[in-house]
């Protein structure tokens, strides 16, 4: 086995675990901290500090990666990750419950987390360019159905002591993605430090920084913690209601990462992107005139079948379009900008939710989302149109 090969399955091993844990505490988050008497607004304060950590922290974990080297800086995630599952298993003050989120890993996702950035550049680095979009929505495989197995785990959370009981898992998981890069091979380090982006890279990421912001700020209101919150509020779904639901969902969303290459490869990234994501989005609008708990989880779970097609086609598109030496940057840059722009929506859900203005978080997101497919499309197509005239 060549030395590229054992550090990918590394790398999809540390994911799994990794996963595994987000998914079952994107389920019992809210939850918790209510079982701590915090109130809506709170949880959403909670939410949003742990989205913008966990998008601010990509670019300095970028650059540490540079300084000290990626094996590290992702063992340094793992600790993190540990020390989040600590605070959120034993602390019972409101003010350190909503600091838990500094660490970055309480708003870590599929998409979004400081790791991210460092794993996918290791992960472009060992594939040919043309393998790319495939490898990407491996990747992303291996977190969705780790993802659904965590939230399928967490419908056995059917008391307090046992919701704490997955957070103290949740440390261990940390400790255990803490130790899994130290076995990657230096094979996987990256060259002399440097700065992590170029001005010339800088120029073709700016206008897509913004759209993507936009996506995220529609997907900031519609995060499966506030989903999850939302779905306990409007039809007190609990636990066991809620870990099968999300498992289902996380299940879709993982089958569509393997399809999303094939589609990229016929009609290319930016159409799979856009074509995907804007009748998901529709869906999304459909969601809060669900007169039950089984009509809303269905629209929910056909939504997140064709949702998330984007993610490894965006990851791929990034990568594609910056030097090598540039794409833990290129990646932590945008993954920044999505997450701060993310971060605005669980405070204004848990308003929302609080004054049981129970449409409000997902018509706001699915309206933003429609446009940033709109934007997209009208962008690639003006770009396509200016690489023509240059070439003519």
């Amino acid at each position: 086995m060549t030395a590229s090969r054992r550090d990918f399955r590394v790398v999809l091993a540390t994911r799994l675990l990794r996963a595994f844990g987000f998914g079952f505490a994107a389920v019992l988050l809210g939850i918790q901290l209510e079982h701590r008497h915090l109130s809506p607004e709170q949880i959403g304060i909670v939410l949003a500090i742990g989205l913008v950590a966990a998008s601010l922290l990509g670019l300095p974990a970028a650059a540490a990666a540079r300084q000290f080297g990626r094996r590290r800086v992702l063992a340094a995630c793992g600790v993190l990750m540990a020390l989040t599952g600590a605070d959120l298993a034993f602390a019972t003050n409101g003010t350190l419950l909503t600091l838990a989120g500094a660490t970055g890993m309480l708003g870590a996702s599929v998409d979004l987390g400081p790791f991210l950035p460092i794993e996918q550049a290791m992960l472009a680095e060992s594939v040919a360019g043309d393998r790319q979009p495939a490898a990407f929505g491996h990747y992303s495989l291996t977190g969705g159905l780790a993802s659904a197995a965590g939230a399928l785990a967490a419908t056995f959370a059917v008391s307090p002591q046992r919701v704490q009981t997955f957070f103290v898992v949740f440390v261990a998981i940390g400790l255990a993605t803490a130790a899994l890069p130290l076995f990657v091979s230096s094979r996987a380090e990256t060259e002399a430090p440097g700065p992590i982006l170029s001005r010339a890279s800088l120029r073709p990421l700016a206008a897509l920084s913004a759209l993507f912001a936009l996506d995220a700020l529609g997907g900031g209101f519609v995060v499966q913690p506030v989903i999850a919150y939302w779905l306990h509020v409007r039809f007190g779904a609990g636990a066991n209601i809620l870990g099968p639901s999300f498992a289902a969902i996380a299940i879709a969303q993982a089958a569509s990462f393997e399809l999303a290459p094939v589609i990229a490869k016929r009609i290319g990234l930016v159409r799979t992107m856009v074509f995907t994501h804007l009748p998901s989005n529709v869906l999304l609008l459909l969601v809060p005139f669900s007169p039950s708990l089984p009509i809303a989880t269905a629209l929910l779970i056909v939504r997140y079948s064709i949702s998330q097609m984007d993610v490894p086609t965006r990851q791929a598109y990034v990568v594609s379009i910056v030097p090598p030496a540039e794409r833990a940057g290129a990646l932590a840059l945008t993954g920044s900008v999505r997450g701060v722009a993310q971060a605005i929506g669980p405070v204004l859900a848990g308003l929302a939710i609080q004054a049981a203005a129970f449409g409000v978080p997902f018509l706001a997101g699915g309206g933003l989302k429609i446009a940033y497919d709109v934007s997209l499309y009208a962008l690639a197509g003006r770009t396509r149109q200016r690489a023509m005239e240059s070439s003519s």
